[in-house]
């Protein structure tokens, strides 16, 4: 009973970073590029892209307590960034940080899925 506390204890602990990053992320300084057409006669006013800094998401070695918070941010990530990418593309550049003895073997077989298009997703 203790583990279980100590467990759910460990993963509000998470769940409260997650959500502490998630709000640093919401309420970051919005640094702004500026495009400007190369005929100003023809041109509309410039147009303003703005561009989030997100965190790097960390390696994944394979321990049991690290999977929900991998997991929670390569759905941020991908979210953010790479929503448009084809599942197998994800799925690819997920495995790109899953290192480590305990998960090369599983890695290797979901990248051999890829390459052999037996992937189903």
């Amino acid at each position: 009973m203790e583990q279980l506390f100590a467990f759910m204890q460990q993963q509000q602990e998470m769940i409260n970073t997650l959500q502490q990053q998630l709000l640093a992320i919401q309420t970051a300084t919005i640094t702004v590029v500026t495009v400007v057409a190369v005929i100003p006669t023809l041109a509309p006013a410039p147009i303003t892209v703005p561009i989030l800094e997100i965190a790097s998401p960390p390696k994944f070695s394979g321990e049991r307590g690290q999977v929900v918070g991998f997991i929670n941010a390569y759905h941020l990530l991908i979210q953010m960034r790479i929503e448009q990418v084809g599942d197998r593309n994800r799925i690819s550049w997920v495995l790109s940080y899953v290192q480590g003895e305990v998960v090369e073997i599983w890695k290797d077989n979901i990248l051999d899925e890829i390459t052999n298009g037996t992937l189903v997703v």
